[in-house]
């Protein structure tokens, strides 16, 4: 199938500019058409808390409280905008950067962060969210999220009919991923199985330190055609247009019509983590272009000239996120290590005899520490 729906002039979907200008699109307006000035704020809303939390991490691991940090700071729209599109019965596989995702699916933000201090792989129970754990792996969740939508389609979860039943998967990726064999297995699997899945492809144009223009000379949505499925390209600064095309790729999967790829384009603002140095790599000139198109801003000049954006509800966003920052401080700074027993926990949903070996292995292992201290 062709790319979808009449485009801007640069080849993305986009209903509101970096201006604030509403544009129309006569394939996705209409997936715009329900958001009110009350949904709009709320998209600002959790954007704005994501980036301020957002910092409070990056200033944490600066302290030496986290060990490593990984910034979604600039590509808010692209997780807020999808995450507003996913329902109940819907599962999402991110990566390690969808914090703004994990946010739409009720995950406590600051629980995030036992990761990257090196406490647990994850803080949260996937089913009670729809969210499964961050994967560090580059890729290799897309393979499982494949899985498990072919999983749905089998248990009659998709095109059933019923809105309160049926579902899809979205996996979450970046640009650099795409250049990872999983990504290609993936995508084959999907595509004769005709899975349920969006593959969401947030392009912040650099795999690490690795330009994007050095792992394609096409159009990443253009890889989507080799599979036969559908791909849009959008505007990833543009949190209306993001919101819009995810729910009609989400209404195409879970009505039986298999998978999507979505490529949004955004910029990573930031460092691709806090062991990274972007101006190795890129320059002021470019930082400053998407400077320009930061996606708050945009739906910021947007609001403003609607009158929608009053001041008692910014300064209670601002307290928010600065409520949030210092819960996140205390909480940080208030754990204490596990048990080292505990990674042998939640391996498997059942027991499982190799691990049980194993934690009875490494159990006597530590206690021979033990007796040595207590023999001196």
């Amino acid at each position: 199938m062709e790319n979808l729906g009449p485009l801007s002039e640069d080849g993305l979907v986009r209903l509101l500019n970096h201006q604030g200008e509403v544009l129309q699109d006569q394939t996705f307006s209409p997936y715009a058409a329900h958001l009110t000035p009350e949904k709009l704020r709320e998209f600002w809303h959790d954007m704005s808390v994501l980036r301020a939390w957002d910092m409070e991490a990056m200033s944490l691991q600066r302290q030496g409280e986290l060990g490593l940090w990984v910034q979604s700071y600039g590509q808010e729209a692209a997780q807020i905008g999808s995450g507003h599109a996913l329902r109940d019965p819907d599962f999402v596989f991110p990566s390690y950067r969808e914090h703004g995702v994990a946010m739409t699916r009720g995950v406590d933000l600051p629980s995030i962060l036992r990761i990257f201090r090196g406490l647990e792989h994850g803080s949260w129970v996937p089913a009670e969210h729809g969210f499964h754990l961050y994967t560090l792996v580059i890729g290799a969740h897309a393979l499982h999220a494949t899985g498990y939508a072919m999983g749905m389609d089998r248990d009659g979860l998709v095109a059933s009919g019923d809105a309160d039943k049926d579902g899809a998967v979205v996996c979450y990726f970046g640009d650099g991923a795409t250049s990872q064999g999983d990504i290609a297995e993936s995508m084959t699997f999907a595509s004769v199985n005709k899975a349920p899945v969006v593959f969401f492809c947030q392009n912040n144009q650099f795999a690490i330190s690795e330009s994007v223009t050095r792992q394609t000379n096409i159009p990443l949505a253009d890889r989507a055609k080799g599979w036969g499925m559908p791909s849009i390209r959008v505007d990833g600064n543009d949190v209306i247009a993001c919101h819009a095309v995810t729910q009609w790729a989400l209404e195409h999967a879970r009505s039986g019509n298999g998978p999507v790829f979505i490529e949004a384009l955004t910029y990573r603002m930031g460092a691709h983590t806090t062991s990274d140095d972007p101006t190795r790599y890129r320059t002021k000139a470019d930082e400053e272009y998407w400077s320009e198109r930061d996606p708050i801003d945009r739906l910021t000049t947007y609001l403003e000239g609607a009158d929608e954006l009053p001041d008692e509800f910014r300064e209670a966003v601002a307290a928010e996120g600065k409520a949030l920052g210092a819960r996140t401080r205390e909480s940080v700074r208030g754990w204490s290590k596990p048990a080292t027993l505990e990674m042998f926990d939640h391996v498997y949903a059942e027991p499982h005899s190799t691990v049980q070996a194993e934690r009875a292995w490494f159990e006597r292992y530590e206690q021979s520490f033990a007796d040595v201290e207590a023999s001196n």
